[in-house]
C-alpha cells in the first residue's frame, strides 16, 4: 500500500510513502540525458530529458517507482492488485511494459499535457522483465504543477482520468475514490458551527472538532480522504518550510511497524518518504529508521553521462546531503 502527493506552494513539490512488507534494496537513481533507455516493444531512446527518482536497479535498468526529469513532470506506481490488468501486444497501438512506463513519459515529456497525448493509443502490456520478474499490478499519478492525472490499465483498456485532488492510494479504482470524498465535504480545519439544534447549546470543547469524522485507519480509502485533507488545509512558506510540510502530509498516513499486519503474518511499514522539489531538481527522502531528512540534487550529477548514477538509501545517517 501507499500514498502519492502533487502539492503547489512556493514550488511544486511531488513524492510519496512507499508501504511494503519487505526490503527491496531501493536506491536514488539518477538516469542522464544520454543513457540508452531500452524498451520491449519501442525503439531505443538515445537522448531524452534526464530524471531522478527511487528505483531498483536490476541489469542496469531502473526499475522506478517514483520519478521526476529535470522539466518537473513527475510520476509515481502504486499497488493496484485485483484491478490492475495488462494486455498482450497489439500492433495498433504503442505498446509498453508496466516497468517501462515510469521512464518512458519522463524521458519524452515536459508536461500532463504532452503526457496525455503520448498515452492516447497506448497500451500497457503484460511483458515480463525477466523470466524471474512478473509484472507488479500497478496505477500510477503523473503530475506537474498545473495538473494531474491517474492511469489505469484494467480489463477493459487503459484508463486516464483527470486527478484535481492531486493524492493516489490504491483499490479501489479511481472513480471510487473521485467520489467518496464528497462524503467527507463537511469536514473543516475550522471550529464548526453547531448545527445540530437551535435550541441545544452545544459549545466545542477543544480545538480540531471541524474535522470529527476524518479516517483515522489505515485503508487505502480512508489514507486517500485524509491526505487529501491535510494537502488542502497545508499552508506554506520558505522551500524549507515546505519540504517539511509536505513530510508532515505524509506522515499523517505513514505506517508504524505494528499497525498493519499482513495476510501472510508480516509488518507493513513505510519504508521511505519523498519528496522532489520540481523546480530546484532536489530530490528529498527519509526511510523507517532514519527520520532525518536526505537529499540528492538532479543538477549536481554529470546529465551528459550515458551511465546511471545510483546510490543507496541511507537508513541511518549522521549527514544531511548525500553526494
Amino acid at each position: 500500500m501507499c500514498t502519492a502527493v502533487s502539492w503547489n506552494s512556493r514550488h511544486h513539490y511531488f513524492g510519496r510513502n512507499l508501504d511494503l512488507e519487505y526490503d527491496i534494496a531501493e536506491q536514488i537513481c539518477i538516469t542522464p540525458r544520454h543513457y540508452p533507455l531500452r524498451f520491449c516493444h519501442q525503439s531505443t531512446i538515445l537522448n531524452h530529458y534526464a530524471m531522478i527518482g527511487t528505483a531498483i536497479v536490476a541489469d542496469d535498468y531502473p526499475l522506478y517507482f517514483d520519478a521526476v526529469n529535470e522539466d518537473g513532470l513527475c510520476a509515481a506506481g502504486l499497488n493496484f492488485p485485483g484491478n490492475a490488468v495488462y494486455h498482450s501486444f497489439d500492433e495498433n497501438r504503442e505498446n509498453v511494459a508496466s516497468f517501462e512506463l515510469i521512464p518512458w513519459i519522463l524521458s519524452q515529456c515536459k508536461t500532463v499535457s504532452q503526457a496525455k497525448m503520448l498515452l492516447e493509443n497506448t497500451q500497457i502490456t503484460d511483458d515480463f522483465f525477466r523470466k524471474d520478474v512478473k509484472p507488479t499490478p500497478l496505477h500510477w499519478i503523473i503530475s506537474d504543477a498545473q495538473e494531474s492525472i491517474v492511469l489505469e490499465s484494467m480489463t477493459d483498456g487503459l484508463h486516464i482520468q483527470q486527478n484535481p485532488y492531486g493524492v493516489l492510494t490504491n483499490n479501489p479504482p479511481f472513480d471510487f475514490h473521485y467520489y467518496n470524498l464528497i462524503n467527507y465535504r463537511h469536514l473543516t480545519a475550522q471550529q464548526s458551527e453547531n448545527t445540530f439544534s437551535r435550541s441545544l447549546s452545544l459549545q466545542s470543547y477543544s480545538n480540531g472538532m471541524g474535522a470529527i469524522g476524518l479516517p483515522g485507519d489505515l485503508s487505502s480509502a480512508s489514507r486517500f480522504v485524509r491526505a487529501s485533507f491535510m494537502k488542502a488545509n497545508s499552508l506554506g512558506g520558505s522551500v524549507e518550510q515546505d519540504i517539511a510540510q509536505f513530510f508532515h502530509i505524509l506522515d499523517s498516513v505513514a505506517m508504524p511497524k505494528g499497525s498493519v499486519i499482513t495476510p501472510d503474518s508480516r509488518y507493513e511499514i513505510t519504508r521511505y518518504s519523498s519528496c522532489c522539489d520540481t523546480v530546484s531538481g532536489r530530490y528529498y527522502y527519509k526511510t523507517y529508521e532514519n527520520s532525518r531528512i536526505c537529499y540528492l540534487d538532479l543538477h549536481d550529477a554529470d546529465l551528459e553521462s550515458t551511465q546511471l548514477q545510483y546510490l543507496p538509501m541511507l537508513h541511518s545517517a549522521d549527514f544531511y546531503q548525500q553526494r
